[in-house]
């Protein structure tokens, strides 16, 4: 603004100068040319009379307005109980906002914890697809199971039928010995043949008794078995229509896993 200012009263000599020129001419020699010299001179002249009065006025107003800010500025310097006020409270300020910044950076902290926890947990939840192996596995290892314990009482089953023949076999060798023992004093006293014929009597009730309990329980065991057949029937059915929604299931969640994915894309 100084520069400008310079500028235009630089010109404004000039112009003065290129005036009193003309002027001493205009005085030596009366000439047109140099009359319309010194007017557009004189308009110049007033021009630059304009614009410097324009630049000046602006140039007061900022002078003016930094006045006003320096007294301010020296007012605030000379009020120095205000100023402590002011710095004091400032201080205060920013006590209280570097609190409430620790105190969010902790809630933000916590919250992240429990974030990173529960994302945890969502990681260790199976999905549909695992959810669906397990449950063929645990399928598969109960119908292992099974085989393991028909087979384990087929085999106790047997060892039974094997020990119950072995008594029967020792107790058949023991009659026999006990017939031939007895066979030899028969021929000999008719007293003895009686008490054979009531021994062999006896013997011959005895197995009767045998056999009609080994026949009852057969056809105690023969009912057990066909109960059996018809719940494995049943379970076998009942197997085939599980296989079947388990089928059906896994095909409707299959379709389920493509529909999410299409949505989330």
């Amino acid at each position: 603004m100084s520069e400008a200012i310079k500028s235009q009263n630089q010109k404004k000599v000039a112009v003065g100068k290129d005036l009193q020129f003309l002027q001493d001419r205009v005085s030596k020699a009366n000439a047109n040319h140099v009359v319309q010299n010194l007017m557009s001179c004189l308009k110049t002249l007033e021009d630059l009379g304009k614009q410097e009065s324009e630049l000046l006025s602006p140039c007061d107003a900022q002078r003016i307005k930094l006045q006003a800010e320096i007294f301010e500025l020296e007012g605030r310097l000379t009020g120095d109980h205000e100023c402590s006020n002011f710095l004091d409270s400032l201080d205060n300020f920013i006590s209280e906002s570097e609190e409430e910044l620790n105190s969010v950076k902790k809630a933000l902290a916590s919250r992240l914890r429990e974030t990173l926890a529960l994302k945890w947990l969502l990681d260790d939840v199976p999905t549909q697809t695992e959810l669906i192996q397990y449950e063929r596995r645990f399928s598969e290892l109960y119908i292992n199971i099974q085989d393991k314990l028909r087979q384990t009482r087929r085999y106790y089953a047997t060892y039974n039928a094997l020990l119950e023949i072995k008594d029967l076999m020792l107790k058949e060798i023991s009659l026999l010995n006990s017939i031939s023992s007895q066979f030899q004093d028969a021929i000999a006293n008719s007293m003895s043949q009686m008490k054979l014929i009531e021994s062999m009597e006896g013997i011959l009730k005895g197995i009767q008794q045998k056999l009609d309990k080994v026949l009852l329980s057969h056809q105690e065991e023969q009912q057990v078995c066909n109960a059996l057949k018809e719940k494995y029937a049943a379970a076998t059915a009942e197997q085939r229509r599980c296989y079947a929604l388990l089928k059906a299931f896994q095909e409707e969640c299959a379709k389920n896993e493509k529909l999410r994915t299409q949505n989330s894309t």
